[in-house]
């Protein structure tokens, strides 16, 4: 059976967003990728901008779970997991094959 993640109402999303967003950090910190990751994170984060802002527009996907907040044309949540994604496979990235 798959667990109803919901519960949390209209803050589901900004709080799967924090859940692995702390798993990140606490990877990339662990592995001193931090500075790294965060340059990395700028860079692609434009790119990742218009795409998100593009596919919501034209109803490639609606968000359902979130808190309404929009920031600059487009979900809070959507800002964080354009940091979130990125961050996490840096973060794994770096545990595995850091020094």
């Amino acid at each position: 059976m798959v667990p109803n993640i919901g519960v949390l109402g209209r803050y589901t999303y900004l709080a799967t967003e924090l859940f692995w967003g702390a798993i990140a950090f606490a990877l990339l910190r662990r592995a001193g990728a931090l500075r790294r990751a965060a340059i990395t994170i700028l860079a692609l984060y434009p790119i990742a901008y218009v795409w998100d802002r593009y596919t919501l527009a034209v109803g490639v996907f609606s968000i359902e779970l979130r808190t309404g907040v929009e920031v600059a044309g487009i979900p809070l949540e959507e800002h964080l997991f354009m940091a979130v994604v990125p961050g996490l496979v840096i973060a794994f990235h770096e545990t595995i094959f850091g020094d």
